[in-house]
C-alpha cells in the first residue's frame, strides 16, 4: 500500500510510465551481494550473477540465505543490495587516495570503496548517530579493512577539521526513503511531503559540509535511496547554483537512467548528467547519484598521527608467528595496539570508534592478538582450516573449543576464509571468538 501522496506526485512526474513504474512494486525484489577484495579466488557455494555495474557485485538466490554461512562471518562477502552499489562504483577511488565516506553507517559503501583501495591510502568512515556508527565499526572489521578511521562526528566538525583534504567523498545522503518502499515497510508509514522537505534541507547542510572537504580536481558523489526531485536534482541545482566552482562531471554508466532536469525549477547546468536508477528499469530499489567535480585551486593539508615504540611484546608476538604488517605507524589506546596507515591524519579531539588495525593487547608482558588482526590476516600458513560445513565449524562459530594438534596462538580457517583466533594446547583449540559475535543455538 503505497502513500497516496506519493502515487499522486509520481503520476505527475512519469505520466505514461506510472504503470510500468508500479508493476515493479509487485515483483520479487532481487538480492544481491558484494565480494571482498581481499578474498577473489574463494568459491562462495551461491548460484551468482554478476550485478553490471560492480565487478565484485553478484545476484543469488535469497532461499541460500549467504548471511548464514561461515564465510559472512569471516568478511568473504558484504550483503548489499545491487543499485546501493552504484554510487561508490561511480565514485571509484584509487589506490592510494583519501577518501571519505561521510554518512557511511552500517558500511555497504565504505567496505566497497575500501575495495577499491586494495589496502593503499586512506579511508575516513564517518557516521552521525552512536549506535549505527558501532554497526559501521563492526563491518570495516569483519571486512579486514586495515587502512580506515572510524568516527562519530558531525559534518560541520569534520570540515572545520579537514579543509580540502579529501581525493574523493561520498555522500549517501539520509532521504525519505522512496526507493526502499518495496524493502522496507517502515519507509512507507513514515512517509509525507513534510518529510521530503525536511530531508531536502539536512541534505543541503551535509553537502555543503562535504563540499568543503574536497581537494582541487577531487570528486565527490551525491546519492540518496529516494525518487523525490526535491532531494535529488533540486538539491544538486540548488548546490551548484551557489557553488559556480563544482560541475557534473560526466561519467560513463550505459545501465542507468539519466536524471530529470524538468522536474525542478531554474535547473542548474549539467543536471542531465546525473543518474537515476529505477526498479522497473533495473534490477534493484531505487536510487539517485550525482558525480560532482571540484574545479578550485586551493589546497590544504592535515598534521599526521605520530607514531610509538613498537613493544617487545608485540615484536616476539610477530616475529614468532611470521606476520608481516603493512607500512604504517604504530599508536596505542591504554594497552592495546593499533596500526595506523602512513596517511592518517591526526584525530586528537575527535570521536574514534576504530583507527587503523587492531592488533592486540598487551597483558603483563604477553601479547594477545585481537579479532581484528585474525580477519586481516585471511588465515595463511598460521591458521587450521576446516570444511566450512563442518561441525568443528560450527562448533568454533558457537564459542566451543575444537579438537586439533596445534600449540599456541591460531586462526581457526572455514575453506581458507579466516573466522578468528584459537589457542591450541594438549590436543584441543580453545575458543577466542569475541562473545558477541558467537551464534547462539
Amino acid at each position: 500500500m503505497l502513500p497516496n501522496g506519493f502515487l499522486e506526485k509520481m503520476e505527475g512526474l512519469l505520466g505514461s510510465e506510472l504503470p510500468e513504474f508500479l508493476a515493479a512494486f509487485d515483483r520479487p525484489r532481487a538480492v544481491a551481494l558484494r565480494r571482498n577484495a581481499r578474498y577473489p579466488a574463494l568459491e562462495l557455494p551461491f548460484a551468482t550473477e554478476p550485478v553490471p555495474w560492480e565487478p565484485l557485485g553478484f545476484y543469488y538466490d535469497p532461499a541460500q540465505r549467504p548471511g548464514l554461512h561461515p564465510f559472512h562471518d569471516g568478511g568473504a562477502y558484504y550483503l548489499q543490495e545491487a543499485s546501493a552499489m552504484a554510487p561508490a562504483a561511480l565514485l571509484h577511488p584509487l589506490p592510494g587516495e583519501r577518501v571519505l565516506d561521510l554518512c557511511a553507517a552500517p558500511g555497504g559503501k565504505s567496505t566497497q570503496l575500501a575495495g577499491y583501495l586494495r589496502g593503499e591510502g586512506l579511508l575516513v568512515a564517518n557516521e552521525i548517530h552512536p549506535q549505527r556508527a558501532k554497526i559501521l565499526s563492526q563491518n570495516i572489521e569483519r571486512m579486514g579493512i586495515a587502512n580506515a578511521l572510524v568516527l562519530n562526528e558531525h559534518p560541520e566538525r569534520l570540515a572545520a577539521r579537514f579543509p580540502r583534504y579529501f581525493d574523493r567523498i561520498m555522500v549517501d545522503a539520509p532521504c525519505s526513503g522512496e526507493g526502499m518502499f518495496r524493502k522496507e515497510e517502515a519507509a512507507v508509514t513514515d512517509w509525507s511531503r513534510e518529510t521530503v522537505e525536511m530531508c531536502a534541507h539536512r541534505q543541503r547542510e551535509i553537502l555543503e559540509s562535504a563540499s568543503k572537504m574536497l581537494r582541487a580536481g577531487g570528486r565527490l558523489v551525491y546519492s540518496t535511496c529516494t525518487f523525490a526531485p526535491e532531494e535529488n536534482e533540486g538539491v544538486i541545482s540548488s548546490f551548484l547554483h551557489d557553488h559556480p566552482d563544482f560541475s557534473v562531471a560526466e561519467v560513463s554508466a550505459p545501465w542507468f537512467d539519466r536524471g530529470r532536469p524538468e522536474w525542478v525549477a531554474d535547473p542548474a547546468e549539467g543536471l542531465e548528467r546525473t543518474f537515476r536508477l529505477w526498479p522497473h528499469l533495473l534490477r534493484g530499489e531505487g536510487h539517485f547519484a550525482a558525480v560532482l567535480q571540484y574545479n578550485g585551486t586551493e589546497a590544504s593539508d592535515c598534521t599526521l598521527e605520530r607514531g610509538i615504540k613498537s613493544p617487545a611484546a608485540l615484536d616476539a608476538f610477530l616475529r614468532d608467528h611470521g606476520i608481516c604488517l603493512p607500512e604504517g605507524r604504530l599508536t596505542a589506546f591504554g594497552t592495546r595496539y593499533f596500526l595506523l596507515p602512513t596517511e592518517m591524519p591526526a584525530f586528537q579531539g575527535l570521536k574514534v570508534l576504530r583507527a587503523g588495525l587492531c592488533l592486540g593487547e598487551e597483558k603483563k608482558g604477553r601479547f594477545e592478538p585481537d579479532h581484528a588482526l585474525a580477519l586481516w590476516l585471511q588465515g595463511g600458513d598460521m591458521a587450521v582450516s576446516f570444511p566450512a560445513e563442518s561441525r568443528e565449524t560450527a562448533a568454533y562459530l558457537h564459542g566451543e573449543t575444537v579438537a586439533a594438534d596445534r600449540n599456541g596462538w591460531t586462526v581457526f580457517a572455514a575453506d581458507g576464509c579466516a573466522l578468528g583466533w584459537v589457542k591450541g594446547s594438549g590436543g584441543v583449540l580453545k575458543n577466542h571468538l569475541p562473545k558477541g559475535l558467537r551464534r547462539k543455538y
